[in-house]
């Protein structure tokens, strides 16, 4: 097993699998859809090697799109962090560091693995107060 899989996922039981999203395919339906490095990273809670990712130094002009990550605290590891998710299926994203001197607004650096995000303006943001209207 690499290394970095064992630092990069965690025993403790997932968000996604305490919150009700608006995506709820079963894992098996999530492994046939995603593949094995996806699967890892979104519903086991992996990590992609520091510095390794698509957006490695990547830093979009206009943030996130509102709405579209859920934010979770996470104490795996003996230390607390953030944990974010996607706000429609759960899937782990990664994790928000604050207080390490960016200057930035908020010094917050935000550690994403790209496998588990694209940009593209075509997709539609789904909120969960939407998913409910239509429930």
């Amino acid at each position: 097993m690499p290394l970095f899989s064992f630092f990069g996922s965690s025993s403790s039981s997932s968000p996604a699998q305490k919150m009700t999203y608006p995506d709820q395919r079963s894992e098996d339906e999530w492994r046939m859809v995603l593949n094995k490095e996806q699967f890892r990273i979104l519903r086991e809670k992996g990590t992609e090697p520091a510095g390794s990712g698509e957006y490695d130094k990547h830093y979009p002009e206009q943030g996130t799109l509102p709405g579209a990550v859920e934010r979770h605290e996470d104490r795996a590891f003996g230390i607390v962090r953030t944990e974010i998710v996607c706000s429609n299926c759960g899937g782990h994203l990664g994790h928000v560091f604050k207080g390490e001197g960016f200057s930035t607004p908020t010094d917050e650096r935000h550690c994403v693995n790209s496998v588990s995000i694209k940009f593209s303006p075509e997709d539609p943001v789904v909120s969960k107060d939407s998913a409910e209207k239509k429930a």
